[in-house]
C-alpha cells in the first residue's frame, strides 16, 4: 500500500509524473515493455488507494505501452519478462487490436498463447472463447503480479456460469495481489457473484471489506451500486440489517447518507415496510425540512407511514415538498403517496341503500341484512383499493 503521509504522497505524485515525463522522451529501445508495465502498476497501485490524479497518468502510460508493443521486434519476447508484461498490460485495459497483433506475430510457449488467447476474449466479449482458453490455465505457475491479474480474469469469467468457482478463484486474486486495483477489481466482483450465488454471508463480507479498505477508489461508484442491488436481491433470505449497517458505517456521511436513500427508494417502490423504515429513518431529514435539506429523505420516509395514525401530518410534510428538487421519477412517487394519503383521509362512503324483501322470499324466514360497515373498515377499503390501482405506477418509476 502507497503510505498516507502528505508529504510523501506528494513526493510520490512528483515521481509519478516523472516517470511519465521520462518515459515520453525515452526513445522506444531505452525502455522495455517490462520497465513500462512496473511504471503502470506503481500507479494503478496509488488509484486504488484513492489517488484520482494518477487516472491521466494511467491513461497516458497505456497509450506509451500500446505503442512500444506496436513497434517491437519479436525478439525482445525471449526476455520472458516482457511476455509478463504484454499480459499484464493486456489486463490494464490494454488495446486489443495490439493485443492480436502482438500474439500474432512472435512465437510464445502454449501456456503463455493460451492464457493471452483467454485474456484477449476476455477483453472482447468473448466469454466462449475466454472460457475455452482459460480452462487449462494454472494462474499460480506464472509470477505473483501476473497470476493476480490471471486469477482476477479468470474468476470473473468462470463465475458466468458457476458462481461459487469464480468467488473462489477472486478470493486467490486477492490474497495474491493484496492492497492493490487487482484486489479492489476482485473484490467488486465478488459481491456481484455472491448475489448470483445467493450467499449472504460472502456478500456481506466482501462488502466490509471493501467499504474498509477502497472507498476512495474512483470505482467505488460501482462498488455502492452493488451493494444496494445486493441488499435488495438477497432481502428475502433474510439478510442482516444489522450486518448492513455496519458496513454503511465505514462510508464518510455523505456515502452513508447516499446509499440510504437509494435503498429508502428502492424498499419504498417494492413495498419493503421493514427495510423502508431501516433506511428512511437513517437518513435523519428531521420533522422541519431547511431550504438545503435533499427532500428525498422526507418522501421515503413518509412512504413508510402514509397509511399510520399520523397520516394527516404525512399529508403535509408531502404536500410541502418542493417536487421541483426531485428527480422526475421520484416526483411520480411523490404523486403517487399524496394519492394513497387523501384517499386515507377522505370521508368513508356511506353505506348503499337496501333493496326491499323479495315477495318471493316467505314471510316466517328472516333476510340476512349486510351489517353496516365501520368508519375504519371503509377507510381501510378505500386505501387498500387506491394502492392497488397505483401499484403499476410505482412499478413503472423504477425503470
Amino acid at each position: 500500500m502507497i503510505p498516507k503521509q502528505p508529504r510523501l504522497l506528494h513526493a510520490l505524485a512528483i515521481a509519478g509524473w516523472s516517470i511519465v515525463a521520462t518515459a515520453a522522451h525515452a526513445t522506444e529501445e531505452t525502455l522495455q515493455p517490462y520497465q513500462m508495465v512496473r511504471s503502470l502498476q506503481l500507479v494503478q497501485d496509488r488509484i486504488a488507494d484513492g489517488d484520482h490524479a494518477a487516472l491521466p497518468m494511467q491513461r497516458k502510460l497505456l497509450e506509451m505501452i500500446d505503442g512500444r508493443f506496436r513497434s517491437a521486434e519479436s525478439t525482445i519476447f525471449e526476455d520472458a519478462r516482457n511476455v509478463d508484461a504484454l499480459m499484464v498490460y493486456a489486463m490494464s485495459g490494454g488495446n486489443p487490436a495490439t493485443i492480436a497483433d502482438t500474439i500474432a506475430r512472435v512465437e510464445l510457449d502454449e501456456d503463455d498463447r493460451q492464457a493471452t488467447a483467454g485474456i484477449l476474449g476476455y477483453l472482447l466479449g468473448d466469454v466462449a472463447q475466454a472460457r475455452k482458453a482459460m480452462a487449462t490455465i494454472e494462474p499460480g505457475r506464472y509470477h505473483a503480479e501476473v497470476a493476480a491479474f490471471l486469477s482476477l480474469v479468470k474468476g470473473s469469467i468462470l463465475g458466468v456460469e458457476n458462481a461459487n468457482a469464480g468467488i473462489a478463484i477472486l478470493d486467490r486474486a486477492r490474497l495474491e495481489s493484496p492492497g492493490t486495483l487487482v484486489e479492489e477489481a476482485a473484490l467488486r466482483r465478488t459481491i456481484a457473484l455472491s448475489v448470483t450465488a445467493q450467499d449472504t454471508q460472502k456478500f456481506l463480507s466482501a462488502s466490509e471489506q471493501y467499504a474498509r479498505r477502497f472507498l476512495r477508489s474512483p470505482y467505488a461508484s460501482q462498488y455502492a451500486e452493488s451493494f444496494v442491488s445486493g441488499v435488495i436481491a438477497l432481502r428475502h433470505l433474510d439478510l442482516d440489517l444489522a450486518a448492513v449497517e455496519s458496513t454503511i458505517g465505514w462510508m464518510t456521511n455523505e456515502q452513508a447518507k447516499t446509499v440510504y436513500l437509494r435503498l429508502a427508494r428502492r424498499a419504498a417502490i417494492d413495498g419493503d415496510a421493514e427495510l423502508l423504515d431501516f433506511a428512511s429513518r437513517r437518513t435523519d431529514p428531521g420533522d422541519d425540512l431547511p431550504d438545503d435539506e435533499d427532500p428525498r429523505g422526507a418522501l421515503y420516509s413518509s412512504i413508510s407511514s402514509v397509511t399510520s395514525e399520523t397520516v394527516d401530518q404525512v399529508l403535509a410534510k408531502l404536500r410541502d415538498l418542493d417536487s421541483s428538487r426531485l428527480s422526475s421519477k421520484d416526483r411520480a412517487l411523490l404523486e403517487a403517496a399524496k394519492t394513497v394519503a387523501n384517499e386515507v383521509v377522505a370521508p368513508a362512503p356511506r353505506p348503499a341503500t337496501l333493496e326491499p324483501a323479495s315477495e318471493e322470499v316467505a314471510v316466517d324466514e328472516p333476510t340476512a341484512e349486510p351489517a353496516e360497515p365501520t368508519e375504519t373498515e371503509a377507510l381501510v377499503t378505500a386505501a387498500r383499493s387506491k394502492l392497488e390501482a397505483i401499484d403499476k405506477l410505482l412499478e413503472e418509476t423504477e425503470q
